[in-house]
């Protein structure tokens, strides 16, 4: 049995049991959920060799999802045998978190619909037809896109939604990683002033569409005391970035955007995530969130400039 619904039926379900919600109409995206099944290849598995569990673990989740689950597309960087000690591990990890687990699989199959039709009500040309793939991620990601061959997966990693946002309200997450997958500037490069962008404006509308979550849900928590310990050097951190901006160099890219420091800086890792929040509230002062969303590459790139510079003059007025 294939193991995704889809979602117009889902959502149709929903709304018709919600007061006042407008129909959400003309969906194609499936949802495919392997998270449930990693569940029930560990209960089958107990008491037998990492080898049994490994060895099902492929036949049962990984044959399904081979683009994310291979170890191909490491593209030689890992072994098969590393990748069956990555699938152990998973398994030896599953206990000490098996309740907080069960619990988010069985709220995503139930919120996951109302996240969506809320999105659309704010974004209506959100066309919703990228899969979404609901798995045990072997620890890499909470949530976001890959792409393999070509081939844009919206992946959400209950097992690392686990570790990084434990029970708390998973709105402004999702709202957030569906402003991803909406999003589109059609900029033929990546430099730093897209990421800042890219997430700064997807912890925006998060915020707006959700304003009583709080840093954790918002995702501005990761490393802890993120923003409290940003802030402590919001003008060096405004100038570190305004160097950086057209920079297309991966240690810069990861000291701002990724979980990890050893930029060098002595700023704190991913401080690019709420430094572009900021810098999506500057613009937001003279812009709808739906008018952000739909500036193209270069009117984009003029206004993350000029609100980075703003920003980093009323850092060097106050003296912060």
């Amino acid at each position: 049995m294939k193991s995704f619904f889809r979602l117009p039926l889902v959502l149709g379900a929903l709304l018709s049991a919600s007061t006042g919600a407008a129909e959400v109409k003309g969906l194609s995206m499936q949802v495919h959920e392997l998270a449930t099944p990693f569940a029930q290849v560990w209960d089958r598995n107990a008491g037998k060799p990492d080898s049994a569990f490994v060895q099902d673990f492929k036949t049962t989740i990984a044959s399904r999802f081979p683009a994310f689950y291979d170890v191909q597309r490491f593209g030689g960087r890992r072994t098969e045998a590393q990748h069956d000690g990555e699938i152990a591990k998973a398994r030896t990890e599953f206990p000490s978190m098996r309740a907080a687990y069960d619990r988010k699989v069985a709220r995503f199959t139930q919120d996951l619909p109302g996240h969506i039709a809320s999105f659309r009500a704010t974004f209506p040309d959100y066309a919703a037809k990228t899969d979404i793939w609901f798995l045990h991620s072997l620890g890499e990601m909470d949530g976001g896109t890959r792409t393999f061959d070509g081939k844009t997966y919206f992946i959400f990693g209950a097992d690392a939604m686990v570790k990084y946002h434990g029970d708390g309200d998973e709105a402004a997450f999702f709202h957030h990683e569906l402003f991803h997958d909406y999003h589109n500037m059609n900029c033929a490069k990546e430099p730093v002033w897209v990421g800042l962008w890219n997430e700064g404006l997807a912890t925006y509308v998060a915020k707006r569409m959700n304003p009583s979550a709080n840093n954790s849900e918002l995702l501005l928590d990761i490393p802890h005391n993120l923003v409290a310990d940003t802030r402590k050097q919001l003008g060096r951190a405004f100038d570190d970035l305004h160097g950086k901006l057209e920079s297309e160099d991966q240690t810069h890219y990861a000291g701002l955007f990724q979980g990890r420091g050893g930029d060098g800086t002595g700023l704190p890792a991913r401080r690019g995530c709420y430094l572009g929040y900021l810098v999506a509230e500057e613009i937001g002062k003279g812009m709808s969130m739906q008018q952000m969303a739909r500036l193209e590459c270069g009117a984009a790139h003029k206004a993350v400039v000029g609100a980075v510079e703003a920003l980093r003059s009323q850092q060097a007025s106050t003296g912060k």
